[in-house]
């Protein structure tokens, strides 16, 4: 259905984070930094999975698509939210707003579903060791592969659905850096109660039933752990957990802070900075977590600058 069909606002002007003249270059270059951080981060810890063939396990697996995910939607995001820093009017068309909605709810929406097929993979290796192998096959993960992006595709969806039947009459001035639901349901002249609805029930989902799987799994992993009889065996089990613990509580922690409360509660010139975890901070710490607290990745870096030293 063509824009003009349905919304008289053929382009919305992003407001970005600040106003503050002053502010602009200083930030420009802080989330360039960012920026760059995650680009390496991500880009650097998918190469080292491809490169190493004893990463090439199902933990790795879940990881790899994690970082292309990071990548991906901070890509979706940073880069415009950039240019607001630097223009006077950084401005984005209604098809590029409603794109890049979709692939931010894309991306998010993968990131929970795949936080918690980690959390299933740790629950098999550490309460069912001996059946690892089987249950986590090549078939078996191609099913949650498929369930991760599955899920991403529903949410995608249903958000930008829920957008695109809304009408846009006069004012184009989104207050937030980037396309996002809850500025675009204020900036809405038809926005009614079915619409905020839909918002958190599928909020709720991609939020919700994540959160219950992992709860529901670490349960099971603290009571396995807690039956080991050695204190190296129950501090081996907690160290692989840790990061995963430590990623899922910055994602999940910020994102519900943010769609979990009512507007009243949290404005969205606040709801605009607390966005920043996890469109900006977790994709770029997501990497630092996982290396710098994984001896395999650790040893996987040394051996790939080996060969590249030799070389």
């Amino acid at each position: 259905m063509a824009a003009a069909n349905i919304s008289s606002v053929t382009e919305f002007i992003l407001a970005g984070l600040t106003d503050q003249l002053s502010l602009q270059l200083p930030l420009f270059f802080l989330f360039l930094g960012f920026y760059v951080l995650t680009m390496v981060g991500n880009l650097g810890l998918i190469t080292l999975i491809g490169l190493n063939s004893h990463l090439h396990i199902p933990m790795y697996f879940f990881l790899l698509n994690l970082s292309f995910i990071d990548f991906s939607y901070s890509t979706a995001i940073i880069p415009k939210m950039l240019m607001s820093f630097v223009l006077k009017k950084n401005s984005i068309s209604y098809a590029g707003c409603m794109t890049q909605l979709f692939f931010f709810c894309f991306f998010v929406f993968s990131e929970s579903f795949i936080l918690s097929a980690m959390t299933y993979d740790r629950y098999v290796a550490i309460c069912k060791p001996l059946m690892y192998t089987v249950t986590m096959s090549p078939q078996v993960c191609l099913y949650l592969w498929l369930g991760v992006y599955g899920m991403g595709v529903f949410g995608a969806f249903a958000h930008t659905g829920n957008m695109l039947i809304l009408t846009f009459c006069a004012d184009n001035l989104i207050n937030h850096y980037m396309c996002d639901i809850l500025p675009l349901l204020e900036l809405s002249c038809n926005s009614s109660y079915i619409n905020i609805l839909v918002v958190f029930i599928v909020v709720t989902i991609g939020i919700g039933v994540p959160i219950v799987a992992i709860f529901i799994s670490y349960g099971f992993i603290i009571c396995s752990i807690f039956r080991i009889s050695s204190n190296e065996g129950r501090s081996k089990a907690f160290s692989t957990c840790s990061s995963h613990i430590i990623a899922v509580s910055l994602f999940f922690g910020s994102g519900a802070f943010m769609y979990l409360k009512p507007p009243s509660i949290l404005p969205l010139d606040q709801g605009k900075v607390s966005s920043l975890f996890y469109t900006i901070v977790v994709p770029m710490f997501n990497p630092l977590i996982y290396s710098l607290r994984n001896k395999d990745v650790k040893f996987a870096l040394k051996k790939t600058l080996g060969r590249i030293s030799i070389s």
